[in-house]
């Protein structure tokens, strides 16, 4: 077995631990607060990376440049927001859905792509497309039937908007890496998640003091908690960079998409959700989508 499969198979597991926990925070910090978690707790870890890093090899750190600050601070705060909103669905979908909702993240780069640059679309990413479209469609589908007259409610579209938000911190953070003039590949991925970590580290700080004052001092007392989903963050976006670093980013994201097994497993086993056959299908079809589309859109 090559070594970046088991490397990618334990991202995606990070990943979803760590929505788990962020989720378990939910329960005593607010949306924000849990949300502050993973990048306060995250900053000092991919400092510390870097710095051992740079003493271990001898070499400095790339110099910076007004893109890489510029495309850096964008991603940051786009991943802000759309954890912010993937939380927040915490509170009115299950795990399983409010996390799918953010799979569409590919296929919004298609379409983005489509529209604003002018790609062609070839047939196997169209149905790819649609086929993501169907599960979304199947996911967001309310319970009430009273409520089913809308074709898309509210939730979805927040779940949406996240996935896009994600999608564009993920374009931003390659834009910022690739702007380093120095270095390899490891170590401009190093450098570029130190700088965003410790950027978004104050800016959800100062965020939460002034908007929910005590909250920032919650989120601190809370960091037997906290900063597990820190530590298990920082890990898992180490993972995926050294798969990227390893093989051809389509692949690894391909996959990735094991993450949603461990998403109903973890929907069911810990937080003891009742998920319906249609909402899995609607998961399942999600998933499906995108790998057709990493797999045919290079």
């Amino acid at each position: 077995m090559e070594l970046w499969i088991p490397i990618t198979i334990a991202a995606a597991f990070l990943q979803n631990l760590r929505s788990v926990l962020q989720k378990r925070l939910k329960a005593t910090l607010s949306t924000w607060g849990a949300t502050a978690a993973r990048f306060v707790f995250a900053a000092p870890l991919a400092c510390l990376l870097l710095a051992v890093l740079l003493v271990s090899t001898g070499r400095s750190a790339p110099p910076l440049n007004l893109t890489f600050i510029t495309s850096a601070i964008l991603g940051g705060l786009a991943q802000i927001l759309a954890t912010g909103l993937l939380i927040h669905l915490f509170s009115y979908k299950n795990f399983t859905v409010a996390t799918a909702f953010t799979k569409t993240e590919p296929v919004q780069t298609a379409l983005f792509g489509i529209v604003l640059l002018g790609d062609k679309l070839s047939l196997p990413v169209a149905l790819a497309i649609l086929v993501s479209l169907v599960g979304v469609i199947l996911i967001s589908i309310p319970a009430d039937p009273a409520a089913r007259r809308s074709f898309l409610d509210r939730k979805a579209l927040l779940g949406i908007l996240s996935g896009g938000l994600f999608g564009l911190s993920a374009v931003a953070y390659r834009g910022a890496s690739l702007s380093l003039v120095e270095g390899d590949v490891f170590l401009r991925a190093a450098t570029t998640l130190a700088f965003v970590t410790a950027f978004q580290a104050l800016a959800v700080l100062a965020f939460l003091q002034l908007r929910e004052p005590g909250e920032a001092g919650r989120l601190l007392r809370s960091w037997r908690s906290a900063a597990w989903v820190g530590l298990v963050g920082m890990l898992g976006s180490l993972a995926w960079f050294t798969a990227f670093t390893l093989q051809n980013a389509a692949h690894v994201r391909a996959l990735g998409q094991i993450e949603v097994v461990f998403m109903i497993a973890a929907s069911i086993l810990f937080f003891k959700e009742r998920v319906t056959a249609r909402e899995i299908i609607g998961v399942l079809l999600v998933s499906v989508g995108i790998l057709g589309l990493v797999l045919y859109a290079g």
